[in-house]
């Protein structure tokens, strides 16, 4: 019997295992767990599997094209504009509760079609005008296509969430054939960053009461404001050099 399974299809065995455990017999148990089904469902898994690993590579393409700026900024100007580079894939949950959400069918194709940060890059950058420099420099690049563009640092989210947000195409080269998958990139400041990720964190607490909800979410948004404005003064200080 293959030995290799992955976590989630031992998982679902085991769901099919339970379902059946009071009902059916114990050759019918067998016969469940024989190398023909785990087959099936290896073969059923493989597609998805397969696209997750296109998102990955896409993800390796995007941040090259960022380290190699970052490097030629480093020769030419004697600096970085990058503090650092961040990168995800969508977990499987977030993705199911996606396609629930959005009423999307559950095919690979509309998959694709529909949802456009299952491949995510986040870029960490030094002041504020390094996010426009490096937007440019990569939408500039003739394999790039811009998708959407949502600057949330022009304008910010009701909350203070403060970023660029680009969705782009580019294409990952395969053993017969180009591809072209989708990657959101995300381009902050460290203010900007330090700020959301916290955001996050506190967000997702729960048993809050509606007062205290309210209460942290003036606090967070007079935060948000407090660092952009932290952003704006190390701006005209890095000008003034």
């Amino acid at each position: 019997m293959k030995e290799n399974y992955t976590l989630e299809e031992r998982r679902i065995v085991m769901e099919i295992k339970e379902i059946l455990q009071n009902q059916e017999s114990q050759a019918a148990m067998k016969q469940l767990m024989s190398d023909e089904i785990m087959n099936l469902i290896h073969e059923n898994m493989k597609p998805r599997d397969t696209i997750m690993a296109y998102y990955r590579c896409a993800i390796m393409e995007v941040e090259t094209k960022f380290k190699v700026l970052n490097e030629q900024f480093s020769l030419e100007y004697d600096r970085n504009p990058i503090e650092s580079i961040k990168s995800r894939t969508k977990s499987m949950e977030s993705l199911a509760k996606k396609i629930r959400d959005r009423n999307i069918p559950s095919s690979l194709e509309a998959i694709e079609e529909n949802i456009n940060d299952i491949a995510g890059v986040r870029v960490i950058c030094s002041f504020c005008e390094d996010i426009y420099m490096l937007a440019n420099c990569l939408l500039k690049q003739d394999d790039i296509t811009l998708i959407e563009i949502k600057d949330y640092i022009k304008k910010p989210k009701p909350n203070g969430y403060r970023s660029l947000h680009l969705i782009i195409s580019v294409p990952i080269f395969l053993k017969d054939e180009k591809r072209d998958m989708k990657v959101e990139v995300q381009l902050r400041t460290i203010a900007m960053d330090f700020w959301a990720s916290l955001e996050h964190k506190i967000r997702y607490k729960k048993n809050l009461s509606e007062d205290l909800q309210k209460e942290l979410a003036e606090e967070l948004l007079y935060c948000a404001n407090q660092s952009a404005e932290l952003d704006m003064k190390m701006q005209k200080i890095r000008n003034k050099i």
